[in-house]
């Protein structure tokens, strides 16, 4: 039977979002219900409400989110009902030319619901990156569900859907960070925040925080960063050099994804470093570089897709490590919201006086965290 839950809905490009009822249809075969418990208030978010993603509006905004299953699809084998998940956006097909050859965090043909969620007219809606969970119940593909230890309440766990994740592989997969190496995170939002908490995890000697705020600096700070440097009166490239003893950084992930922020990267690593770049660059942003230093250098440019994560291996070792203390995931929520207040949220997410503000959805959110 069809559902009518409250949702936040993107209807035309740059305009307010706002809360309406949609319909959530029962599943269909491969497809899930999920009733949303948290989500995480994104800047991908904000890209699809100001056209920055495609202009298939009306948009139903939320991605980043945990919940319980409770409603499977015909055919279904995943997932049951009762099983706390967090969503993703990379349900791998399993028989792509990248599946094929074992690269299955590369997957080309992931997997959404087809089954289509809709405003109470009938209006279809294009859930961000298929999943759409600022709603209180939202619809997607199994192999989207990736089951956690329901010990973690959903505020945290819900970040390792997107941000979190996308930090934290940068620096773990992408980077293929080693014990004993340095680092250096230039921009220390969400993403590099959580890139700068995987270089203390990974045991990075030296990891250097780099942003134009000093609220941002100290977020890192107390993340693990062992030096901060301010991109507004400091000179970023000379003075990662001098931390790391005139070298560079053996790594250093560029979480900002301007032209000169990657060149900054660029120049601030070591002889054979790497550079990693995870934030999303304005489309048709471009950036020269020297080829003989491309060659001179060595070492390797890289793009980091979702912290080139499989969810099925990577997400609930990141819930584990939350669990044991291991991995503050709570220092990421600044704050927990309504789910009315998601335009005010995008507002503070601008100013950058957030890490994260979280959704917080009926009454399993507030459950959990108590027992947390």
């Amino acid at each position: 039977m069809p559902h009518t839950v409250q949702a936040v809905v993107s209807r035309t490009k740059d305009a307010p979002v706002e809360l309406v009822n949609i319909i959530v249809p029962d599943p269909g075969p491969g497809e899930v219900v999920v009733d949303v418990a948290a989500c995480g208030v994104c800047q991908t978010d904000h890209h699809y409400v100001v056209g920055g993603v495609s202009d298939d509006f009306p948009f139903l905004l939320g991605h980043e989110a945990a919940g319980t299953v409770s409603q499977v699809g015909e055919g279904v084998t995943h997932v049951e009902v009762g099983d706390y998940v967090v969503l993703n956006w990379r349900a791998v097909c399993g028989d792509c030319r990248a599946c094929n050859r074992g690269e299955p965090w590369y997957c080309f043909a992931t997997h959404n619901a087809t089954t289509k969620m809709t405003l109470e007219d009938g209006t279809e809606l294009t859930p961000a990156l298929g999943i759409g969970a600022f709603a209180e119940k939202t619809l997607v593909a199994e192999g989207q569900c990736t089951k956690v230890d329901p010990a973690a309440r959903p505020e945290a766990a819900g970040l390792v859907g997107c941000g979190v994740m996308a930090g934290a592989g940068a620096v773990l997969n992408t980077g293929a960070l080693k014990r004993g190496e340095s680092v250096a995170v230039i921009g220390c939002g969400g993403v590099g925040a959580a890139a700068v908490a995987a270089a203390k995890l990974a045991g990075a000697t030296t990891i250097i925080a780099v942003d134009l705020e000093d609220r941002k600096l100290e977020w890192a700070k107390n993340l693990g960063a062992t030096h901060t440097v301010n991109a507004g009166s400091e000179d970023v490239v000379a003075r990662i050099r001098e931390l790391t003893g005139g070298f560079g950084a053996d790594l250093v992930v560029d979480a900002a994804g301007v032209a000169a922020t990657y060149r900054q990267a660029f120049e601030a690593r070591d002889l054979a470093g790497r550079v990693v770049l995870v934030g999303v660059p304005a489309p048709g942003t471009e950036i020269t570089l020297p080829l003989d230093e491309v060659f001179g250098r060595g070492g390797s440019l890289k793009s980091a897709w979702y912290g080139d994560c499989l969810p099925e291996r990577d997400f609930p070792m990141l819930v584990d490590l939350y669990l044991q203390g291991r991995f503050d995931l709570d220092a990421f929520v600044t704050e927990t919201i309504g789910i009315g207040d998601v335009e005010p949220a995008f507002e503070k997410m601008k100013e950058g006086s957030v890490l994260r503000s979280v959704v917080t959805i009926g009454s399993e959110a507030g459950a959990k965290g108590a027992q947390a």
